[in-house]
């Protein structure tokens, strides 16, 4: 091959790499950038009186007489709404037909949308469910909630000039034109104008999203009892698989004589790195508590022990390989100089190897601590309370990967907690990079100590 032919197979392949590289990074930032943008919603937003009041009430949190001075001139501003709706309730009575039953229906359906903008209305029982007892939280909740008290859904089916009937669409009309004529049609206008000073919007770093328990199935509330399940899953994956992944290849490398039984062997590490997650969770179960009986159902024990059998495949080649990259001269010098072998291996090889084994921990940390089928059967539950370090032999947890899968499919308001959801995946990254970079510090630590 010619040397100008060589340079530029060599510009090219460069290119296809920068490429390459620019192509990963920017899909990483496409995929991030929402996940950030909306995460640090859950964290950073405008929180309503509602949001002080509570944070007052359930977690004994705030400045007492001014959450109290708020509420004060926050009655003020929402009465005159109270007041037209209770003369508009008796202007119905009045009524006969159907437009009294129509009204009747309006006006409930107006309550229901307000109690969830404001909360109950005053002299109104205390509901049962802790999100009836509040009304928006947040300014962005509340001005949703404010658009379905403003404007009503309704649905045109526009007709042809031929009477063919077309396509219908939706659209949104002002709820006042029902309430045209009564005490009520100029409340909306109050609404809209007077908003503000019925909810008190302020920017709020809410940094209990991180610390605080969930009150009434995340609609209040923070994620602590997931971030902490998520650390003992991962912390405890990592203390079973390191040990038995290292020593693993180590007999491997170095007392494994090539042959059928190591091949056999390897071949089955290879097939346990492709099964699908999903049946090391059936295996949790089945083996570690309906055989073992390690716990009577779930508990953090299983799920790390079920998670370290899932990552255990990705330890051991990565440790393999590290070991294997180390010169062969660092053992014959130190056999030469009298060092036994097991000696050899524990104070040359495995320093040696150390970077590399680091680096498969590190990709199998993250694994660990992002994988939710295996916890499924094994270590994960929707709602609990953060446990003690005694407790994870016979207690399940809830964690964040099966938390976010549970709050996006299953919950039965999923898109008034989303931010709770884009919180806890920006929590579950943010947990990621924190535990790799500390891996990946260790790891460069011990790769300058071994260059002296």
């Amino acid at each position: 091959m010619q040397l100008s032919t060589r340079k530029v197979l060599d510009r090219a392949f460069s290119l296809i790499g920068i490429l390459a590289i620019g192509a990963m990074a920017l899909a990483l930032i496409v995929i991030l950038a929402p996940i950030f943008k909306r995460g640090l919603g859950a964290y950073v937003f405008r929180a309503t009186i509602e949001h002080r009041r509570l944070l007052l009430e359930h977690y004994n949190r705030g400045n007492r007489a001014g959450v109290e001075s708020e509420l004060a001139q926050v009655r003020l501003a929402r009465q005159p709404v109270y007041d037209a709706a209770a003369k508009c309730r008796q202007e119905i009575a009045a009524m006969r037909g159907r437009q009294k039953r129509t009204l009747t229906k309006e006006l409930r359906d107006f309550d229901a949308k307000l109690a969830r903008l404001l909360g109950p209305a005053p002299g109104q029982p205390t509901p049962v469910l802790m999100r009836l007892q509040y009304g928006c939280s947040r300014w962005d909740q509340a001005q949703e909630a404010l658009h379905d008290i403003l404007k009503m859904e309704k649905w045109e089916y526009p007709v042809a000039a031929d009477g063919t009937p077309l396509e219908g669409y939706k659209v949104f009309a002002p709820r006042r034109e029902v309430f045209a004529g009564t005490s009520l049609e100029p409340v909306f206008e109050y609404l809209e104008t007077h908003a503000k000073e019925m909810l008190r919007p302020r920017a709020t770093f809410y940094w209990g999203f991180l610390t605080d328990e969930s009150k009434d199935a995340h609609f209040f509330g923070g994620i602590w009892p997931e971030v902490l399940g998520t650390f003992y899953l991962t912390l405890g994956a990592m203390m079973f698989a390191i040990p038995i992944g290292v020593v693993s290849a180590v007999y491997l490398v170095e007392y494994g004589r090539q042959g059928r039984l190591i091949s056999l062997i390897r071949t089955c590490i290879s097939t346990l790195a492709g099964v699908p997650s999903i049946v090391f969770g059936l295996f949790g179960l089945a083996f570690f508590i309906n055989t073992l009986r390690l716990s009577d159902s779930k508990s953090v024990l299983v799920g790390s022990l079920t998670l370290s059998l899932l990552i255990l495949p990705t330890v051991i080649r990565a440790s393999e390989e590290a070991l294997r990259a180390v010169p062969r001269t660092y053992k014959e010098a130190a056999l030469s100089l009298g060092a036994g072998k097991w000696r050899t291996i524990l104070t040359v090889l495995l320093p040696a190897a150390m970077p590399g084994i680091i680096t498969g921990i590190i990709i199998s940390m993250g694994r660990a601590a992002g994988e939710t089928a295996p916890i499924i059967f094994t270590a994960a539950v929707s709602v609990g309370q953060p446990l003690k370090l005694l407790e994870v032999f016979s207690e399940p947890t809830p964690a964040l990967s099966w938390n976010i899968y549970n709050l996006c499919t299953e919950h039965e308001a999923v898109d008034r907690i989303r931010h709770v959801q884009y919180g806890m995946v920006l929590t579950l990254v943010l947990l990621v990079l924190v535990l790799n970079a500390a891996a990946i510090l260790l790891r460069a630590r011990i790769a300058k100590k071994l260059k002296g």
